[in-house]
């Protein structure tokens, strides 16, 4: 998702109205270099939050009947699902769906379909944030009857104190880079004329040193799962990507 902001920074001098200096005329301005950078800052950080899909499959000679036991093994899904601590909130219903079910058999040479029966099935998405206990809920996930599990996909619940510290880092990095242009062309320095901002989020399997690590808090990392659990969360890069465009001023 991108945000577009656009300003003017127009100075004023701390001085009585007539002794102030004209504004620069259109014609001054457009004959004015103008110098625009692209800065993109991201920092990593371990993820607080894991989600997870879950779901429960019938089978049954007709629909209602499908429908019925699905129904029973979902009751129970949900059911262990908050014996898991997952909150209300946390959990929610993707889809429940129903299809005829059919097979294919060969007769004489010559194949053909036929119903055998009904599949109804139930999923629901799953927030957690005990990522230590992720090989935990798979279990009780899976013993509790649940069919297809899909997952986890780990992200950050707050990412706004860190996009705010990427934001303040690109501001710092797109002036002195437009500034140096500036001294390059004999221009003392730089005014900002327009910002256009691009918000970027994802996961990233790198692993990092503690030098790397972004001054902002963020929340450390999780305990390992227990051994044979593979599950790594890895590292959630959060940052800004901003088009800054400045006026070159003597």
């Amino acid at each position: 998702m991108f945000r577009c902001v656009a300003f003017a920074l127009l100075a004023a001098a701390s001085v009585p109205a007539s002794a102030q200096a004209l504004p620069p005329t259109l014609d001054q301005l457009a004959a004015t270099p103008t110098v625009t950078v692209n800065i993109s800052e991201q920092l990593r950080s371990p993820p607080d939050e894991a989600t997870l899909s879950a779901g429960t499959q019938s089978h049954a000679p007709t629909a209602s009947a499908a429908l019925a036991e699905n129904k029973l093994k979902t009751e129970h899904l949900m059911e262990a699902i908050r014996s898991a601590g997952i909150a209300t909130k946390d959990v929610q219903t993707q889809g429940v769906s129903v299809r005829a079910d059919y097979q294919f058999e060969t007769v004489n040479g010559q194949g053909k379909q036929h119903l055998a029966g009904y599949v109804a099935s139930n999923n629901v998405s799953i927030k957690t944030r005990q990522i230590d206990r992720l090989v935990g809920l798979l279990d009780t996930l899976t013993a509790a009857g649940a069919t297809n599990i899909y997952g986890p996909s780990f992200s950050i619940a707050d990412p706004a104190p860190l996009r705010a510290e990427a934001r303040k880092r690109a501001m710092a990095r797109g002036e002195a880079e437009a500034s140096e242009y500036a001294r390059i062309a004999g221009f003392r320095g730089v005014q900002l004329l327009f910002v256009e901002e691009g918000v970027s989020y994802r996961a990233t399997d790198v692993t990092i040193g503690e030098r790397d690590l972004p001054v902002v808090a963020a929340p450390p990392p999780p305990p390992p799962p227990p051994p044979g659990g593979g599950i790594e969360p890895g590292q959630i890069e959060t940052g800004v990507t901003l088009t800054l465009r400045y006026r070159m001023v003597h």
